[in-house]
């Protein structure tokens, strides 16, 4: 997800402790990273005051044109990081694309292209999401006006570019947006047919929150001698957050557990992940028949529908969004998973107790 100005949590941002290549310098401010003029604008009018602890690392390396792996999450100001690399090294003046951003979903994508556009609102630039789900004519139309960056996902990106649609020549910067999950969700061959028609000159940018073997192999393949940001690896909590699983002993329970769940709790608004299409849809048509107020959305929906169903959750008409990948409610056959996460976040995820609307209220 990408962040807003004032999503960064500052206190924990100031605690967080990084593993960094010896050349990495801290600035403590956007002005002294020699940023435009009218770019420093642009990030106070959005709500900055001063660097997260990953932009006041980053931002500089990327701007210097070095390759660079960024350990970061979600509220760690990871968007705006790259966003206002990309707007420092593009040039306005020329009207092709000159960097290129690739997310793992389309929400990811279109926020991207916001808030580039918002950090770039005194700069005159043009930025197009280029995604899966919308009408191809209008990207053909948007990509041969010209813009100097372009957000997307990889199949729609590597569509545009074959169709020669996406000009590649004068992309100078490649950012790979939460890598571990662009692999995760099998993008693997579509980055590198992208990354086939790049100029072989293209300085690469990876985003991830983890760091696991793919992403790694996949760096030693795109970089050359990259910057490490890396965040401690003790550093990756899951902190102010209580975490519990509920053990069900079959599948089938997994529906009446849910149910008894929301009978004990006052919740009024939740966010219920499944780990397959079908699964949202089955859950989405047993939580009606309860006549629970239930919206769903996947990857297999238009993008207009998927705007739509956000918009109404967003504003409350909607209880319960029924979406996405994550672990719920634990079978045995899940446990190794849960421990797993939990070893790798230094977390714990406990077994929710039986008074757990005490605990939360």
């Amino acid at each position: 997800m990408a962040e807003s100005a004032g999503g960064i949590d500052r206190k924990a941002d100031e605690r967080m402790e990084f593993s960094t290549s010896k050349e990495v310098t801290v600035h403590p401010t956007f002005e002294s990273m020699s940023l435009k003029e009218n770019l420093l604008r642009g990030i106070y009018a959005y709500g900055y005051e001063s660097p997260s602890a990953v932009q006041s690392r980053a931002i500089v390396q990327v701007c210097k044109g070095r390759d660079t792996i960024a350990q970061a999450q979600s509220g760690t100001g990871k968007t705006a990081t790259f966003s206002i690399s990309m707007l420092q090294v593009i040039d306005t003046a020329v009207r092709e694309t000159q960097a290129l951003v690739l997310s793992p979903t389309r929400e990811l994508a279109t926020q991207i292209q916001s808030v580039v556009m918002a950090l770039g609102d005194y700069m005159n630039v043009q930025c197009h999401a280029c995604i899966g789900g919308t009408n191809v004519g209008e990207d053909i139309r948007k990509l041969d006006y010209g813009q100097h960056i372009v957000s997307g996902t990889p199949g729609r990106v590597a569509d545009m570019i074959r169709r020669r649609h996406l000009r590649t020549r004068h992309i100078k910067m490649l950012v790979l947006d939460e890598a571990d999950e662009l692999l995760n969700k099998g993008f693997r061959e579509q980055i590198y047919d992208v990354y086939r028609y790049l100029p072989p000159a293209t300085q690469v940018v990876v985003v991830s929150a983890t760091l696991p073997y793919d992403v790694l192999d996949m760096t030693t393949k795109f970089m050359t001698d990259p910057v490490r940001i890396l965040v401690k690896r003790d550093e990756l909590t899951l902190e102010g957050l209580k975490q519990y699983f509920i053990a069900v002993e079959k599948e089938d329970w997994k529906f009446d557990t849910l149910c008894d769940l929301y009978d004990t709790l006052t919740i009024t608004q939740a966010v219920i992940f499944c780990n397959t299409r079908r699964k949202v849809d089955w859950l989405t048509d047993k939580m009606r028949e309860a006549n629970f107020t239930v919206s769903s959305m996947h990857g297999d929906m238009p993008q207009k529908e998927r705007d739509s169903i956000m918009q109404d959750f967003r504003q409350g008409n909607s209880r319960v969004l029924i979406s996405g990948v994550a672990i719920n409610f634990v079978t045995t056959e899940d446990v190794r998973i849960l421990r797993d996460i939990e070893l790798y976040y230094s977390t714990q995820i406990d077994e929710m107790p039986m008074n757990v609307a005490d605990l939360i209220a």
